[in-house]
């Protein structure tokens, strides 16, 4: 189950849950004077936590490893096609919306199915 390299630019290391080591893709890109990031499931290359278990985490590491404000931040979770018969490994993307509390912490994630018009406003082809 390799996922296509198209979903991601880097293999990002991350610090999943239980401190276990874990995986992504990722590509930044701008849009409108924000930082998208994409992260991307990587399925068996990844050893640890999903990118949607770790979530919170994850958005706070990326944010402190590539200098991003999470003000300024489009976040976006992708589940990329593994060409299965499963209908639950179909290729699904969701914007993530969140808060930051006082600690820096990314609390109350919300997420929204992107449609393939939102997606390609974004990662235009």
């Amino acid at each position: 189950m390799k996922v296509c390299d198209k979903y991601y630019d880097e293999i990002f290391d991350f610090e999943g849950q239980w401190e276990m080591p874990s995986k992504c893709g990722l590509k930044i890109v701008s849009y409108q004077n924000q930082t998208v990031v994409l992260v991307t499931e990587l399925y068996h290359d990844n050893p640890g936590t999903s990118v949607t278990y770790a979530a919170g985490s994850l958005i706070k590491q990326i944010c402190k490893a590539k200098n991003i404000d999470p003000r300024q931040l489009i976040y976006i979770e992708c589940n990329p096609n593994t060409n299965s018969k499963l209908s639950f490994y179909g290729e699904e993307m969701f914007r993530v919306f969140f808060e930051v509390d006082a600690n820096g912490d990314f609390i109350n994630l919300r997420y929204q199915t992107l449609s393939e018009d939102e997606i390609k406003t974004y990662f235009p082809a």
